[in-house]
C-alpha cells in the first residue's frame, strides 16, 4: 500500500451496509453534557435505550452486532459487551438523525433504496450472500432496512451540512499565498489514487458501503466487479470511498497525492509497475498474496513551482478547503443535535451498577425505589 504526504487531514463521513453511521463520535462527545429527562417508570429489561420517548431494544443491538461481528474470531464476554455498547451508541445517533429526517420530510426512494442494496453486495453471489444471512440470523429485508437508515441519516448531512458549504476564490488565493511551499514539485512525481481489496476480514472498515472482501475468492470477485464499473463510466473516486478496504484512504476517495518518483522506485514491484511509465487516467491493478490494488493515474509532473493556473492546483485547495469546514459545521451540528436530544443509555447504566458485568435484576428507574 503506498503513503501518501497528506495536505490536508483525512476525513470519515460514514460506514455503510454492515458498519452504521461514524458520525456517533461527535454526538457522544456531547453526552456528558447533556442533561437527560427522567426515563418513563416501566423500563423492560429488553429496553437498552430510550431516544426521545423511543425504545431501543435489546433485539435492535443484537441485530446490529450479528451484522457487524467478525464471527469467527471468539471474543471474551466484556468484548462483546464493549462492542454491544459502541453499537447501541450508534444506534442511539441513528435515531436522532432519522428524527430529524422526519422533521425535514425526508425520504429514501425507493429505486435509490433498491440500488444502494444491489451495489453493497454486487460482489457476492446471492447463495453466498444468502448463507451469509442465514449463518448470522439475519434476513435480507434486516439489511435493506439497515441500508434504509443509513442513506436517511446521510441526507440529514448533506442536507444540514453539506449543502451549506462554500469556498471563495480569494480563499483559495489566500491559502496558495501562505502555502505556496507546498505547490512547490520537488522532484518529479506522480499523481495517483487507489482501491485496496485484501483477501481476509479486516478490523476497521471506513468505506461508505461496508464492503469487506473475506477470501481470495471474493477480493478476485471484488476486481472483478469493480474493473467493470469502472470501464462502464463509474467514478474512481466514487468506488474508492464505497468499496476500497484502506481505512486511510477510502474517505478520501482514494486519494494518495503526489508521490515522487523516488519513493515509487522504493515501492513493491507490482505498485511501482502499476504507475511508472503509465499515462494520466490509466488503472492498473497490482496483485501480490491475494490482495489486491487498483491504481489509477491522476496525473504526472515534472518537478518546478505550481501556481494557480496550474491544472488541479486550484480544485486541490478548494476540495481541501471545504473538507475543513465540513469538519467543523458537522461537528457543531451534530453536538447541537445531541444536545437538543433526550437520550437514556440504559445498558451503559446496567454496566455501571454491575462493574462491567449484566446485572440479573431489572435496570434501576431513576427517580424510584
Amino acid at each position: 500500500m503506498l503513503c501518501p504526504t497528506p495536505t490536508f487531514p483525512a476525513v470519515r463521513f460514514h460506514r455503510g451496509l454492515f458498519v452504521l453511521s461514524a458520525v456517533a463520535a461527535t454526538l457522544l462527545l456531547a453526552a456528558c453534557r447533556s442533561t437527560p429527562a427522567p426515563a418513563k417508570a416501566t423500563v423492560s429489561a429488553d429496553t437498552w435505550a430510550v431516544v426521545n420517548g423511543q425504545e431501543i431494544t435489546r433485539d435492535h443491538v443484537e441485530k446490529a452486532y450479528r451484522r457487524t461481528a467478525d464471527l469467527s474470531q471468539p471474543l471474551s464476554e466484556e468484548e462483546v459487551l464493549t462492542a454491544k455498547l459502541s453499537l447501541l451508541n450508534d444506534l442511539i445517533v441513528q435515531d436522532i438523525l432519522i428524527a430529524k429526517a422526519a422533521t425535514l420530510k425526508l425520504e429514501v426512494p425507493a429505486n435509490d433504496l433498491d440500488t444502494a442494496f444491489t451495489n453493497a453486495k454486487k460482489n457476492i453471489p446471492d447463495d453466498a450472500f444468502q448463507q451469509e444471512l442465514s449463518r448470522r440470523k439475519l434476513t435480507a429485508a434486516d439489511m435493506r432496512e439497515g441500508v434504509r437508515r443509513e442513506l436517511l441519516a446521510q441526507k440529514v448531512i448533506a442536507q444540514e451540512v453539506g449543502s451549506k458549504i462554500a469556498v471563495t476564490d480569494q480563499e483559495v488565493t489566500d491559502f496558495f499565498n501562505a502555502n505556496r511551499a507546498q505547490f512547490n514539485v520537488a522532484e518529479e512525481a506522480y499523481h495517483i489514487a487507489q482501491i485496496v481489496v485484501t483477501p481476509v476480514r479486516d478490523q476497521q472498515v471506513a468505506n461508505g458501503t461496508g464492503d469487506d472482501a473475506a477470501t481470495p475468492e471474493a477480493a478476485a470477485a471484488k476486481v472483478r466487479m469493480l474493473m467493470e464499473r469502472l470501464k462502464a463510466g463509474a467514478s474512481f473516486r466514487d468506488l474508492a470511498a464505497g468499496y476500497s478496504e484502506d481505512p486511510e484512504s477510502a474517505p478520501r476517495g482514494g486519494d494518495l497525492g503526489f508521490v515522487p518518483i523516488s519513493r515509487l522506485r522504493q515501492a513493491p514491484a507490482p505498485l511501482r509497475d502499476a504507475v511508472l511509465h503509465k499515462a494520466p487516467g490509466t488503472v492498473n491493478v497490482a496483485s501480490a498474496n491475494g490482495a489486491h490494488t487498483l491504481v489509477l493515474v491522476v496525473a504526472h509532473e515534472q518537478a518546478g513551482q505550481r501556481d494557480l493556473s496550474s491544472p488541479g492546483v486550484r480544485d486541490r485547495i478548494s476540495e481541501g478547503l471545504r473538507t475543513r469546514k465540513e469538519q467543523l459545521l458537522r461537528a457543531a451540528y451534530l453536538t447541537s443535535l445531541r444536545n437538543d436530544a433526550v437520550v437514556v443509555n440504559h445498558l451503559a447504566k446496567r454496566l455501571v451498577e454491575g462493574k462491567g458485568q449484566m446485572p440479573t435484576l431489572p435496570l434501576t428507574v431513576p427517580g424510584k425505589k
